[in-house]
């Protein structure tokens, strides 16, 4: 049997594997020339347009079925080395901080290649393009014959095609706005990105804002580094009402007293006193078979700086910032029909009409 060469149809995986990376490396060509593709050129009616044109590729497509092009552009290999791309790129865009605007200015080669804002680079666009279309032509072939033997065929791949069909496409058409609402005081104007403000048939009044917090953590770090100890596996303490002893690295920890709203009142003490700017501050004990150590440990804010305590020469104990446990705004809703509701936003517990 005579051995099929390499670049010899039907094509396999190795090929496929090729072309993709080739498709890759025209993307950073492009991206690292042109800068990051901008999505927003694919508003309403461009997108529709071009949607339709790579349907309209699909079908034309179906008249070349008999061609060994078309059975390895429709084949399961070049998805999956798609699909495989793909996942790729996502999961590096799950690794690496992006950046919300694809106009930033590029600040270090990261940043060129458009890694830090993944779904607006050319390498990312041009593989999701290859793949709508190669999966499209997968599924257009499949639905000739059988349907019904493999509906759950079907299902899956029409159901992700469609998903990542309106998702791209639909993108540019997603309009995010900003609203400045200063507590006490009625506002119905919101911001786009470009500064261009509008107007909104409702208006709202912040009455209150509330940030509730966690109780913060306590650490031992080293003064010269500020690393938390031990290095290799860093200790945290953590300070709520119903824990007040327990270990802290090396050393017996005793939280005295706690106070989650505090403002310091000498050099060295702390009073509760509930005022904007207040911080949580701690009366702690630290023991071990050769040191005993007692004082204030504050993490301070922007109105109040921090308290650490010195255990010997090379450490100290300080406090951690004090995580977000909630948001709520408690709003008033006002309608041009002269409707009122009030009500209080949480995260994921937004006002519906």
């Amino acid at each position: 049997m005579k051995k099929r060469q390499f670049w010899q149809f039907p094509w396999g995986f190795k090929e496929s594997l090729l072309i993709v990376i080739g498709v890759l490396i025209m993307g950073y060509a492009l991206q690292l020339s042109l800068g990051s593709f901008n999505y927003y050129l694919l508003v309403s009616p461009i997108n529709i347009i071009l949607g339709g044109t790579l349907i309209l590729c699909i079908l034309l497509l179906q008249f070349t079925r008999k061609s060994s092009f078309y059975r390895w552009l429709s084949g399961s290999t070049l998805a999956s080395c798609l699909i495989g791309v793909l996942l790729v790129l996502t999961l590096l865009m799950g690794l690496t901080p992006q950046t919300s605007s694809p106009y930033s200015i590029p600040h270090n080669l990261a940043s060129q290649l458009g890694l830090d804002r993944m779904t607006s680079s050319w390498p990312f666009v041009m593989t999701y393009l290859f793949l709508l279309l190669s999966l499209g032509t997968l599924i257009a072939r499949r639905l000739r014959k059988r349907v019904l033997q493999d509906w759950a065929f079907h299902l899956t791949h029409i159901g992700l095609w469609l998903f990542l069909f309106f998702a791209g496409f639909g993108a540019a058409d997603i309009t995010r706005y900003i609203m400045y609402v200063q507590e006490g005081q009625v506002e119905w104007r919101v911001y786009d990105a470009q500064g261009e403000m509008l107007e909104l048939p409702l208006a709202i009044q912040l009455n209150d804002f509330i940030m509730e917090e966690y109780p913060p953590k306590l650490a031992i770090i080293d003064r010269k580094t500020g690393a938390i100890q031990p290095e290799n596996n860093p200790d945290l303490f953590q300070l709520d009402s119903l824990r007040n002893r327990g270990k802290l690295w090396r050393y017996d920890i005793s939280v005295e007293k706690y106070i989650h709203e505090a403002v310091r009142n000498s050099d060295s003490t702390y009073a509760q006193v509930f005022m904007p700017g207040a911080s949580p501050a701690a009366l702690v004990s630290l023991t071990n078979q050769d040191t005993f150590t007692q004082g204030w440990v504050s993490g301070g804010n922007r109105a109040q700086l921090y308290m650490s305590l010195p255990i010997d020469s090379t450490y100290a104990l300080v406090m951690t910032q004090p995580e977000p446990k909630s948001f709520i705004s408690k709003i008033d809703l006002f309608t041009e029909q002269g409707k009122e509701i009030a009500y209080e936003l949480k995260v994921n517990s937004p006002l519906s009409r």
